[in-house]
């Protein structure tokens, strides 16, 4: 790593529990460095220097749920202000996790799993093209990104050189091919998808069945039980006499 690309600061949890932000590399000599200092004491960390050591820390027993949000918040300021940070990822509070992730290390595979949920959501046709749109655009999307980083996996394994590689790379050929057909077979479905719909959402049932009512004919209603219903005398068809009552 190039000393332009290394951290100005790592903020990490010890052994101990505590968590720290520990200057690296072009900490004390990056510009502005008394601004990000002041970030860090803003956050909650305080000064923890020794003879040999220049670093800052958390309270102690604020809880780890304190600890993490204080410490995304200073590694969000910092990263704003220009500096880099290194965050353990076991104290980023904005991290996306799973039960069979429990560390949110698969960054790649929660956005999608992100986009999945929101694909779920969507409310019309045109909402859910905009998210499909995300994997299936010829130029940035998710399809076209992945057979890239299997195209990329083959060279990466013919560049070992090793014989039982060629088998590898054949898998990882046959998988940008397969991505490849899929993205075409789906090319234009984003647009389809697009087309179905105005994008004004469907009425739920409730509002469904209010409007129904609201809009449906009057009828009578049933008199209610052991009442009894006035008797009408009938009209007369023209022409004839009614019956004289007896």
């Amino acid at each position: 790593m190039s000393e332009s690309e290394k951290p100005h600061v790592v903020i990490v949890r010890e052994r101990g529990g505590n968590v720290a932000a520990i200057p690296h590399s072009g900490f004390t000599r990056a510009e502005h460095g008394v601004l990000a200092v002041e970030m860090l004491r803003h956050a909650g960390f305080i000064d923890d220097h020794s003879p040999l050591t220049q670093q800052y820390r958390l309270h102690w027993d604020m809880g780890r749920a304190y600890e993490n949000r204080q410490a995304t918040r200073a590694a969000k300021m910092l990263t704003a202000a220009g500096f880099r940070v290194e965050l353990d990822p076991s104290l980023d509070a904005d991290r996306f996790t799973t039960p069979s992730d429990p560390a949110g290390l698969r960054v790649y595979g929660q956005q999608i799993l992100r986009l999945t949920d929101q694909l779920g959501a969507a409310r019309s046709p045109v909402e859910a093209a905009d998210l499909a749109e995300h994997v299936l655009d010829p130029h940035d999307g998710v399809l076209v990104r992945l057979s890239q980083f299997f195209e990329t996996a083959v060279e990466v394994v013919k560049d070992v050189g090793a014989d039982e590689g060629w088998e590898v790379a054949d898998a990882f050929e046959a998988a940008a091919e397969t991505i490849n057909t899929v993205f075409d077979d789906l090319d234009e479905t984003a647009g389809e998808l697009r087309s179905l719909g105005s994008g004004v959402a469907a009425p739920g049932w409730r509002s469904q069945v209010a409007g129904y009512y609201a809009t449906a004919p009057a009828r009578a209603t049933a008199p209610p039980s052991g009442e009894v219903q006035p008797a009408v005398n009938p009209v007369p068809a023209p022409g004839r006499t009614p019956p004289r009552s007896r």
